[in-house]
């Protein structure tokens, strides 16, 4: 009995959260501008996302190009600091390394909109110009505590023995982190990079106090610009349920190859 009401709370769970993605999806095939409403079967709100006639302009259009731009030039320049950061706290020692790890923490644990107003006042005090640099700067603060979180555990595992023979086989020490710890933690950057990659595209509190007065528009700071007009622009339906296969892909084949790592290591 425990078990079968175990799967109905996984499967009433799982319903509930892909639901409305879901329903979504099936609402971006119909061109109606009310969601729910269905108006027959048709890909023109995709052809109006890729040909950029939509109702709203290229308002849309240069929100989705300045999110994916931020997002990468942030996941980029995280996970080289993230990596970085997770190579210096693994190699404190006692209570020095634990004392890191919770400051580390800390960003996580902290909601966005104290980061971001944390952030706003700090560009504020420093004069600082708002806009992409700001952005993009903020995205970088928030995203980096996350790729050493995942860089960390790939640490642990890897050997400091093939470090140390690098060194003492005539490498200099940015030869070795390249040649011999890169291509070990290739696995943890690239987890941390997806995860700070999507952690940007999906930021609202951190953009909107961080991006100043100068019109720059994010996927978010659009959608919420768009829901206080009194309703959503059409194309969002198609956008979203191309952003969540996207995603989907990604993490499976992720995990399909990290399973495949794991049964090879095994078997080693």
């Amino acid at each position: 009995m425990k078990k079968i009401l175990a799967k109905i709370y996984i499967y009433l769970l799982l319903a509930v959260l892909y639901a409305p993605i879901l329903f979504i999806a099936v609402c971006s095939f119909t061109e109606s501008k009310v969601l729910g409403n269905w108006t027959g079967f048709s890909f023109k709100l995709y052809g109006n996302l890729f040909n950029g006639t939509m109702n709203s302009g290229s308002g849309l259009l240069g929100a989705i190009q300045n999110t994916f731009f931020i997002a990468l030039v942030a996941g980029l320049a995280s996970t080289i600091l993230g990596t970085i950061a997770a190579v210096g706290i693994f190699n404190l020692k006692g209570n020095r390394r634990r004392t890191m790890q919770i400051l580390n923490n800390i960003p996580m644990i902290n909601p966005d909109i104290i980061t971001g107003v944390s952030l706003f006042l700090l560009f504020v005090f420093l004069h600082f110009t708002q806009g992409y640099t700001s952005v993009i700067l903020a995205h970088i603060t928030f995203c980096t505590p996350y790729v050493v979180l995942s860089v960390m555990p790939k640490l642990q595992q890897m050997n400091p023995n093939i470090y140390e023979a690098a060194l003492d086989l005539g490498a200099s020490p940015a030869k070795a982190f390249l040649k011999v710890m890169v291509p070990q933690l290739r696995p943890g950057m690239v987890s941390g990079f997806i995860l700070a990659f999507t952690m940007s595209i999906d930021d609202f509190a951190v953009t909107f106090f961080t991006r100043g007065t100068v019109g720059l528009e994010t996927l978010s700071t659009f959608i919420y610009a768009d829901a206080r007009k009194g309703g959503l622009t059409p194309e969002l339906r198609p956008l979203m349920t191309l952003l969540f296969l996207v995603i989907f892909i990604l993490l499976a084949i992720i995990n399909v190859r990290s399973a495949k790592a794991a049964k090879k290591a095994t078997r080693k």
